[in-house]
């Protein structure tokens, strides 16, 4: 497959996405950006790669009932020494709209609806032991099933599988969202489903996300600053 000159691209940034048509089926192929060196030689040794990741993780959410984009395969290039490229492929799943969305458009049929199910989803991925450490607004697609919602994650490479504590869990809704009112519908919701007391979950998770904001925005902050210095030394 000639991922460069061939494909519809959907996604053009760190790691790239395409859409390819094959026997009738549309499929989606990532390609993660080639690593540093010192990852090259962790990802050819000592590491599996975020493809192999993505391809095994998606298996065992599956097995485990929870929604993803059916994988298909991953693909590795290697030197003797070095790691380069990874793809990992799935089927072109058909969904309404995101997470993100949800952020951005207070206005959305069944808003309230759709995040409390999300949340549901959340406690659901809690309850099975799946800590799904990129739980970020891109990353779960939402579908309309009638009168309920299918929710289906993606960018998989980076999960655990364990037991998890009260904070751990209330922590894994802080790159959600920035507004308050979706963080204490979340809070209501997952008070709910968990018996806990709803003060003690949203105090918690407030917290949390205004952290996450901070350490978000101080990190960009830094970046500009040596971007600047970058340029004025050249």
């Amino acid at each position: 497959m000639d991922f460069d000159n061939i494909g519809e691209s959907i996604k053009d940034s760190r790691n790239r996405l395409k859409l390819f048509q094959l026997d009738g089926q549309i499929i989606n192929v990532k390609a993660f950006k080639i690593p540093n060196v010192i990852n090259q030689v962790v990802y050819n040794f000592f590491r599996k790669s975020k493809a192999q990741r993505s391809f095994e993780y998606a298996n065992k959410l599956l097995d485990l009932g929870i929604g993803t984009p059916a994988p298909i395969a991953f693909y590795e290039f290697k030197t003797p020494l070095l790691f380069k490229k990874s793809f990992y492929v799935s089927e072109q799943l058909d969904y309404d709209l995101t997470y993100r969305e949800l952020t951005k458009d207070f206005g959305i049929p069944d808003y309230d609806i759709i995040l409390r199910a999300f949340t549901r989803f959340t406690h659901t991925l809690h309850k099975k032991g799946i800590h799904f450490l990129d739980h970020s607004p891109g990353n779960t697609l939402i579908k309309k099933n009638g009168d309920s919602y299918d929710f289906y994650l993606v960018d998989l490479n980076r999960m655990k599988f364990g037991n998890m504590g009260f904070d751990t869990r209330v922590k894994n809704f802080s790159r959600l969202t920035i507004h308050k009112s979706m963080v204490e519908v979340m809070s209501d919701e997952y008070a709910k489903c968990t018996g806990e007391d709803y003060n003690r979950i949203f105090e918690l998770m407030w917290k949390e996300t205004e952290d996450f904001q901070e350490r978000f925005y101080r990190k960009k902050r830094l970046k500009k600053r040596l971007k600047f210095w970058k340029s004025t030394s050249n």
